[in-house]
């Protein structure tokens, strides 16, 4: 497939470069042919390269501190991945795989380089664009942060959950208590006829009162049941957040004692090298 100067301006990355840099930039692009599972690079591989998708589809995934697959987005034609390599020559930071027969576009940072050297108006264009996705990836990691099981759950509740959680709270509080033992009194007292002028309306043994105090018990067992439901669910999340927060912190740790072990190694080759040295003068 022959890559046209119209197909580059449908690339956001290109959408500000004249005909002039993007027929500057089609000679530098290399093209490549996938079958569907083929990976196109692996994380922690090293790369100082761009992808553009001209056709097919290609799948961007990370491993999760639990072992397991995160997709990350699902790129087809006219999308591009790989692109921090440009800048930032290192271990990639996902792993790309084709998920269907696709037909791509490499664009070399060495390339990269001699383009904005004949072309050096274009790399205000490119920081541009380059910025719009800084941006635009700010944004995703926002949206994937860690959130407080506390709000989102609260968001979430119902008007009837809400009053719930509400008529929870306030059962259990001090008010609540002196409330009711003030009108259990008030009844007592009226109704054995201790106050002067005021008949009784619920004489001894009190049964109306006795009911009263039945249903009322019944009703906040129930809602205190529900109140408790939603707590469990709170700390569920809660639990499932420190769970991947302490294998980040044991993934981190292995991570750092690899990287002194491999220092120690280095250092530990260089004295001996060092001392061959001093033992030959």
């Amino acid at each position: 497939m022959v890559t046209s100067v119209e197909f580059l301006k449908s690339v956001k990355l290109f959408s500000l470069l004249d005909d002039s840099e993007l027929t500057t930039l089609k000679a530098s692009l290399q093209s490549l042919k996938a079958s569907a599972g083929q990976y196109l690079f692996k994380e922690g591989e090293e790369g100082e390269s761009l992808f553009i998708v001209e056709s097919g589809q290609v799948e961007i995934s990370v491993d999760n501190y639990s072992g397991e697959k995160v997709v990350l987005a699902t790129v087809g034609a006219t999308e591009i991945f790989g692109e921090t390599s440009l800048f930032d020559p290192g271990p990639r930071s996902a792993s790309a795989i084709a998920i269907e027969d696709a037909t791509l576009l490499i664009w070399n940072r060495d390339d990269l380089l001699s383009f904005l050297k004949t072309t050096p108006a274009a790399s205000i264009d490119l920081l541009a664009i380059l910025s719009r996705r800084l941006r635009e990836a700010d944004h995703l990691l926002m949206d994937r942060s860690t959130s407080n099981p506390n709000v989102v759950i609260e968001s979430k509740l119902s008007a009837l959950q809400k009053c719930a959680n509400w008529i929870a709270d306030f059962s259990g509080s001090m008010r609540f208590l002196l409330i009711n033992a003030s009108i259990f009194l008030a009844w007592i007292v009226i109704n054995i006829e201790m106050v002067p002028g005021l008949d009784a309306f619920d004489p001894y043994p009190f049964g109306f009162l006795t009911m009263s105090v039945s249903l009322e018990a019944i009703f906040l067992s129930i809602v205190v049941l529900l109140s408790q439901n939603l707590n469990s669910a709170k700390e569920r999340i809660r639990n499932d957040i420190e769970y991947e927060v302490n294998l980040k912190a044991e993934r981190e740790v292995t991570e750092l004692h690899k990287r002194l072990s491999k220092l120690h190694t280095e250092i530990s080759r260089k004295l001996s090298r060092l001392e061959e040295r001093l033992r030959a003068a």
